[in-house]
C-alpha cells in the first residue's frame, strides 16, 4: 500500500507522514516486527498533520530566505539564481532536520504530545546525551535517502518505491533513539 500513497504524494503528504510516525512507534515497541499496516485512520491524519506543521517550520526560514539570496547571486539567469540559491539553502536546512526532527518524531511517536515535535532544545539534548546513536541514526537516514532517490536512475526500480523505502528506514532509525515503552496504543 505505501508505493500508491508515495505515487499519489503531492495528494496523501499527511497521511504518508503518519505513517512514518506509525512505523516508528511499531519500531520503537518491537524493533524485530515489519512495518505497522497501512489503515488510512483518524490517527495518521493527526500524526501528519503535527509532523507536517513541525517539518513547515523548519522549511519556513530557508524559503523566506530563498528570493533575497537568488537576487543577490551575480548572475543574469534568474533560473539559475533560483537554482543556486536553493541547493545553497538545501544543505543548512538538510542538516537542522537530521539535528531536530529524529528526536523529536521519535519522541512524539513514543508519547503521542505533539509538544515534542517542537521542543528544540529536548531534540539538541538527546544529540548531546547519545552523540554515538544519533550519529548512527542519522547515516542511517542520509544513506537510505541516498539509496532511496539512486533507486531512479542506477537501480531502474523507480523513485516511489525509493522513497517509500527510505521512510521506513528513516523511521526504524529514529525509533532506536527512544526505545522505551510507549504510552499510547496502537492504532
Amino acid at each position: 500500500m505505501g508505493v500508491p500513497i508515495v505515487l499519489l504524494l503531492p495528494i496523501l503528504f499527511i497521511p504518508l507522514l503518519g505513517y512514518t510516525v506509525a512505523a516508528t512507534r511499531a519500531a520503537e515497541r518491537d524493533p524485530a516486527q515489519g512495518p505497522p499496516e497501512w489503515r488510512l485512520s483518524l490517527r495518521l491524519i493527526v500524526d501528519g498533520s503535527w509532523a507536517t506543521l513541525a517539518i513547515a517550520i523548519t522549511v519556513l526560514p530557508f524559503a523566506v530566505a530563498w528570493n533575497p539570496l537568488a537576487d543577490a547571486l551575480p548572475t543574469s539567469d534568474i533560473a539559475t539564481a533560483h537554482v543556486i540559491a536553493f541547493l545553497v539553502l538545501t544543505l543548512p536546512w538538510g542538516l537542522l532536520v537530521l539535528l531536530l526532527m529524529p528526536h523529536a518524531t521519535a519522541s512524539y511517536a513514543s508519547t503521542g504530545d505533539f509538544h515534542d515535535l517542537f521542543d528544540i532544545g529536548a531534540s539538541i539534548r538527546g544529540v548531546r546525551r547519545d552523540f554515538a546513536t544519533w550519529n548512527a541514526v542519522v547515516a542511517a537516514i542520509v544513506t537510505a535517502w541516498a539509496v532511496g532517490l539512486a533507486c531512479v536512475g542506477l537501480l531502474c526500480v523507480g523513485i516511489v518505491p525509493g522513497i517509500f523505502y527510505a521512510i521506513l528506514v528513516s523511521a526504524h532509525a529514529a525509533a532506536a533513539l527512544h526505545r522505551e515503552s510507549p504510552r499510547l496504543p496502537a492504532g
